[in-house]
């Protein structure tokens, strides 16, 4: 499989022909950066930790993070290949089936005249032929991720409707989904193999170590949301990821992604509005 970066890497943690590797594949992960997979789609690197059922795509090069310690001197093109490195550390310790990093500039994933990163993406897709695929949120505050999302729903929706995949999730990462209204939000149970998951977020010690402390967050919302999940009931997970189910825009070509994502915010208010009047 050839990809339009002649910067793109291909990795298989276990060694076998990439078409093997890719075929295999029952979830994968679309996002923007190094470590939002691990962030974002524990649910599937746990779900296929077993089998080597899981593949990681990261979209973008990396080379816009913010850096400090011992990598506060790095160039752009040095924090790449630490960034690159890094994210093969992680395949290797979730027992992957690939890895796959397309080194866009977010430039270039912004922009969407551009037709490169979607053709890449569909070429994934189609090798892959996943049952549940997870990508950032529409709702997200990142702009690269909203663009990496966009991206990411032309590529699904290129194909034909008996490769796309059944379930299609939106997950957290720099926009909590704990707004969501509790009908509204698709439980995903990260409380298996916790070391694993800690392991997964300390491989990234450029952003550990450049000051954004990713391995206390994110068990610490994981852990949040299972606590906060029901207010009267006992914690049945230790570690919880919300997510939109976004499979209804990949089913329909028509329905609008914007609409459908100001949806949530519409039942949100709603349900604010009719608490509120409750009780006076």
């Amino acid at each position: 499989m050839k990809f339009s970066s002649p910067a793109a890497d291909v990795y298989v943690p276990d060694r076998r022909p990439l078409a093997a590797a890719l075929v295999r594949t029952t979830h994968l992960c679309l996002a923007a950066h190094q470590d939002d997979i691990e962030i974002l789609a524990y649910h599937g690197i746990s779900a296929g930790y077993a089998k080597r059922t899981f593949t990681g795509v990261v979209i973008t090069d990396g080379g816009g993070s913010p850096r400090a310690g011992k990598f506060a001197k790095f160039s752009d093109e040095e924090m790449k290949a630490v960034r690159r490195a890094e994210q093969r550390r992680a395949a290797r310790l979730g027992h992957y089936a690939a890895m796959l990093q397309l080194a866009h500039p977010s430039a270039v994933v912004k922009d969407p005249r551009r037709t490169e990163v979607v053709a890449d993406l569909a070429a994934i897709l189609r090798a892959t032929t996943p049952d549940t695929v997870y990508l950032h949120n529409p709702a997200d505050k990142h702009d690269t991720h909203v663009a990496c999302f966009w991206r990411s729903l032309e590529a699904l929706r290129s194909l034909p409707a008996r490769l796309r995949p059944k379930a299609v999730y939106g997950c957290e990462v720099w926009r909590n989904l704990d707004w969501l209204p509790d009908a509204d939000k698709v439980v995903l149970d990260d409380s298996a193999h916790p070391r694993l998951a800690a392991k997964l977020i300390g491989a990234f010690e450029s952003q550990i170590a450049g000051g954004k402390r990713y391995d206390l967050a994110i068990a610490g919302r994981r852990l949040a949301n299972a606590t906060f999940h029901t207010s009267h009931a006992t914690d049945r997970a230790k570690a919880l990821t919300w997510a939109m189910d976004l499979t209804p825009l990949v089913k329909d070509d028509k329905l609008s992604a914007e609409q459908y994502t100001l949806g949530y915010i519409d039942r949100l208010r709603t349900d604010v509005a009719a608490r509120l009047k409750r009780f006076v």
